[in-house]
Formats: structure tokens, sequence, C-alpha cells
């Protein structure tokens, strides 16, 4: 039997880990001695997925090392800013033979590395063929409470990646493989970025139009980005590309979304990150995909505005104005 660890009690560390716990022996790390307990004893997670009844088998601790001693599976369910100390942390404790999956959809700062790289570098010699990401149009609550959805798990490893399927996989979460990590990673980091753009549309009022403007272009910056990094093209049109990027530009659920809506309607970015009590992945990374697109030479208009909002002080109503009075282009380039 696969035994899977499952590092973080947010809202999406804590529905993968009962989405596994149905299939296999399962434990979630807690970093709160007192929610670990809660989560134990009521078998919920009222901090970050009230309401939301988690399987009987799920295990809870707040010991990183008993957590990870002996895991098949290290799932890392930790925001990107805190995931390189929780790893270093964990690493005395992960088997060298054990699959690393992370949930994280962002890019560290500083050192522009994805949360795989991070991996790779924190446990050396670790094969890279187990290292990968679990990713797609995964709204937690809604795949908590067993909406039906699907989601793609990308290891380059195929034994590895069919097993992963099938720990995770339910009657309501179909996953799918894919081996292309990079393409997934940072589609599922650079989705953030564009659902505060569709966000800070809908906030000044825009409508449609508008944001599916802004979904199809970012959908574009995506791809660019992507391939420059040595990402599948086909990644992009799938589940971990446009069908994330429509979930989070679109869902009220998305806190990204809802960061940017609420920019749009004049209100300050700290005042919006001090009441959240969650992560808005895209507020953070953004600098830090902006950085990679510098050094690759991609060009992000979308995104630029986006940074210019977060870290400038450029008024969100400046954003879709400067988009439409850039140079006129042809939307494709000629094949051949």
């Amino acid at each position: 039997m696969t035994r899977v660890a499952v590092v973080g009690a947010g809202s999406w560390g804590t529905t993968v880990a009962g989405l596994a716990a149905r299939n296999t022996s399962t434990v979630l790390w807690a970093r709160e001695p007192r929610l670990a307990e809660a989560i134990g004893e009521s078998r919920e997670n009222a901090a970050y997925l009230p309401g939301v009844p988690l399987p009987d088998g799920l295990e809870a601790t707040s010991s990183l090392e008993d957590a990870c001693r002996g895991a098949d599976v290290v799932v890392m369910a930790v925001p990107s800013h805190g995931f390189r100390a929780v790893l270093a942390d964990a690493a005395a404790s992960v088997g060298a033979e054990a699959a690393v999956v992370s949930l994280t959809k962002g890019v560290e700062q500083g050192s522009i590395r994805r949360m795989t790289e991070i991996v790779g570098e924190l446990l050396p010699g670790h094969d890279p063929g187990r290292i990968g990401v679990l990713t797609g149009p995964n709204l937690a609550r809604e795949v908590a409470e067993g909406q039906p959805t699907a989601t793609v798990v990308a290891v380059r490893d195929p034994e590895w990646a069919g097993r992963l399927q099938r720990t995770f996989m339910t009657p309501t979460f179909r996953v799918y493989t894919n081996p292309d990590v990079v393409g997934c990673e940072i589609a599922g980091a650079l989705k953030n970025v564009i659902a505060l753009a569709a966000g800070i549309a809908h906030g000044l009022g825009y409508g449609d139009n508008t944001k599916a403007a802004l979904i199809t272009r970012g959908l574009v910056e995506l791809g660019r980005l992507g391939r420059a990094l040595g990402g599948d093209p086909q990644t992009f049109s799938g589940l971990a590309g446009m069908g994330d990027l429509v979930a989070t530009c679109t869902s009220d659920k998305s806190r990204n979304r809802t960061v940017g809506v609420a920019l749009g309607q004049g209100r300050a970015l700290d005042d919006i990150v001090e009441e959240m009590h969650m992560v808005a992945e895209g507020v953070k990374s953004t600098e830090a995909v902006l950085e990679l697109a510098r050094r690759h030479g991609v060009e992000m208009p979308i995104s630029e505005q986006v940074g210019a909002v977060l870290y400038e002080g450029r008024r969100p109503a400046d954003i879709v104005p400067a988009l439409m009075l850039r140079e006129a282009k042809a939307e494709m380039r000629p094949s051949g």
C-alpha cells in the first residue's frame, strides 16, 4: 500500500489529503498542534475547510518528521514563500525513493525557481523522474464537496505517473498524466497573474467581452513563457493551462480573482491581503514571473500591467486602456 504524507493543512492540502485517504494510508501535517488535534477529533478542518467531513482513515499530526518518515509520496501543499523552509525541515525525513509532488502554483521570489527546482536543490540525488506537480481547474471547496472535475499529475517517470494517478483518482476527481512537469508548473503559476487582471477588470465594471479577451490573451502569455522554459505547447490548451486559467479567472471562489476585484474597486492591496485568511499566490509570484519573462525575452503585456499595479502604484483603471492602445498586431504569426 502507498503511504502518502501531505505537508500543509490549508484548504487545498486538506482536500488532497482527503482524496488520497479514500484510496490509501494518508497523514496530513498541520503546523499548528491545535489544528492537527482538532482535525483528528472532529474529522473536519474548521479553520480552512469548514463543513466538509474528512475520511475516518485520515491521520493528522503537527510533527513534520512523523508525517514524512516512511512516506512513499510526499505532497507539498505549502505557499511558495514558505516552501523552501518547510521542505528543508522535512528533507531528512523524506525517503530517497519517495515521489515528491507539489501543489504550489507559484514561483519563488529572489531565486526565480519553480517549486520542483527547489525540491531538486534540497533533495540532491533524488530521482528527478519522481518529482512533479498536481495541477488543474481544482477549486478546493468544489473538489472537497465531490463536484466532478479533472486534474493533471505531471511526473516524468511513467510508472510513478500511473501510481500517483491511482492514488488521487476518485469517482468525482479524474486524474490524467502528463510528462511535461515544466509546462504544467509554469501554467499554474502564471494563471494566478492573469486571474488578478481578470478580477481587476470585473471590479472596474467591465463586462464579459473584456474578461474573455483578457483570458484568451493571457493564455497566449502563458504559452509563450511556458514554451521558452521548455514546456510542451499541448500542455497549455489542456487542463493545466486553459482549464485552470478559466476556473481561476471566472470563479468567485478564486483567491487571486478576489484580490483583483477588490483592487479594481479601489481598495488598497495591503488592506486586501491583511483581511484574507489564505494566500493569493499571484500577489507574491507576479514579480518572479516577470523576472523569468525578462530573462527569457518573453513579451507579457498583461502580466506587466498587473505587476505595475501591485508594485509600482499604477491605478487599476489604467490597465485596460494601456493594453488597448498598444501597437496594432496580427493575432497569430504566419506559419511556415
